[in-house]
C-alpha cells in the first residue's frame, strides 16, 4: 500500500541555498488561517441550523463554495485520466462525508466535544503515516490534550453525535490524503473546485429532503455564502496550498489546533471561561504541533 504521506520536503530551486525560515513556516500560517477561519464559520452555521437543520447547513455551504470556486478558478476537465478523476471523486466524497457527518453530530452534541472527537481521525493519520519517531512523540502529547480538552465527559455525550464525530474525523484523516493527491495532480485550486462540485452534488438530494424551499430565502443564502466563504473556501483552499509544501502527518498533527481555536473562539467571543484543565489541554495540544514543526523543519534542513 502506497504511504499517506505527501512529500516530506518543499522544492529548492537550482543554485539556492535553500529555502528560508520563512518559507518554511509559510505552510504552517495557511493551516492556522484555515482553522480560525473555519471557527468563525461554524458559528454562523450554528445561527443557520434552526431554518435548514444539518443537512440543509451542508448543502448550502458546498454548493455555495463550489459555485464561488468555479467561478474563480473556471477549472479544465479535459486532458485528465482516469486517476485524475478517480482523485477528484475521492476527494470530493470525503469533503461531503466530513461534513454532513460533522454537521449531525454538531446538531447532538456540543461543538467543542464535537471538535474534539472528530480531530482524533487527523491524529491517528500522523501515528499510522508518519516514519520518524519523533512525529509519532508529538502526536501522543497533542493526543493527550485533546482528551484532556474533552474533560473526562465523552461518556455523558450523546452516543450517537459522539459517533458522527469520530465517523467525520475518519474523513477528515481521508481528506487530508486526498487534498494532498488533488494538490499535486492538478494545477492551483482546480482540483478543490471539481471535488467541491462533486461533493455538492452528493449532499444537494439530502438538504433538499431536509429543508425544501427553505434553502431559496435570500436571507438564508446570505448566510450559507458566508458559512461557504469561510468555512470551505478559504480554509480549504489554504490547506491545499500548505499540503503541497507540508507532509500528510505534520498537517495531521496541526489539524489537532481546531479544538484550542475553537475554545479561543468561546472565550473571546462567546465569554465562555477557560478552566484551568482546558488552558493546559490547550497549551499541550500546541506544544505538540510547535514540536511538529520544528522536526519538520530540521528534516528539511539535512534534506538539503
Amino acid at each position: 500500500m502506497a504511504p499517506a504521506a505527501a512529500p516530506a520536503a518543499p522544492a529548492v530551486g537550482p543554485g539556492t541555498a535553500g529555502p528560508p525560515a520563512g518559507r518554511r513556516l509559510g505552510p504552517v500560517a495557511l493551516v492556522v488561517a484555515g482553522g480560525l477561519s473555519v471557527q468563525f464559520g461554524s458559528a454562523v452555521a450554528v445561527l443557520l441550523m434552526p431554518r435548514v437543520g444539518a443537512l440543509g447547513v451542508v448543502t448550502l455551504r458546498l454548493v455555495l463554495a463550489a459555485a464561488v470556486l468555479l467561478v474563480v478558478c473556471r477549472p479544465k476537465v479535459r486532458g485528465y485520466g482516469r486517476a485524475d478523476w478517480g482523485t477528484i471523486v475521492a476527494f470530493g466524497t470525503a469533503m461531503a462525508g466530513m461534513n454532513i457527518l460533522f454537521y449531525q453530530a454538531a446538531d447532538r452534541i456540543p461543538l467543542g466535544a464535537a471538535v474534539t472527537l472528530e480531530v482524533l481521525g487527523p491524529l491517528i493519520l500522523s501515528v499510522v503515516a508518519s516514519r520518524r519517531l519523533m512525529n509519532l512523540l508529538w502526536a501522543g502529547l497533542a493526543l493527550g490534550g485533546v482528551v484532556l480538552l474533552g474533560g473526562g465527559g465523552f461518556d455523558r455525550l450523546d452516543p450517537l453525535g459522539a459517533a458522527f464525530a469520530l465517523a467525520a474525523g475518519a474523513m477528515w484523516a481521508a481528506y487530508i490524503v486526498f487534498s494532498a493527491r488533488t494538490g499535486r495532480r492538478f494545477p492551483q485550486a482546480d482540483g478543490l473546485a471539481l471535488a467541491m462540485a462533486f461533493g455538492a452534488v452528493l449532499s444537494l438530494p439530502l438538504g433538499i429532503a431536509e429543508a425544501g424551499d427553505k434553502l431559496l430565502v435570500p436571507s438564508t443564502i446570505g448566510l450559507g455564502l458566508a458559512v461557504a466563504l469561510m468555512s470551505s473556501v478559504l480554509p480549504y483552499t489554504l490547506e491545499l496550498l500548505a499540503l503541497r509544501r507540508l507532509p500528510a502527518p505534520t498537517f495531521a498533527i496541526l489539524m489537532s489546533l481546531e479544538p484550542a481555536i475553537a475554545a479561543a473562539a468561546g472565550f473571546l467571543i462567546l465569554s465562555q471561561a477557560l478552566s484551568a484543565t482546558d488552558a493546559l489541554a490547550i497549551a499541550l495540544v500546541i506544544g505538540a504541533s510547535m514540536g511538529a514543526v520544528r522536526t519538520q523543519a530540521r528534516a528539511a534542513r539535512r534534506a538539503e
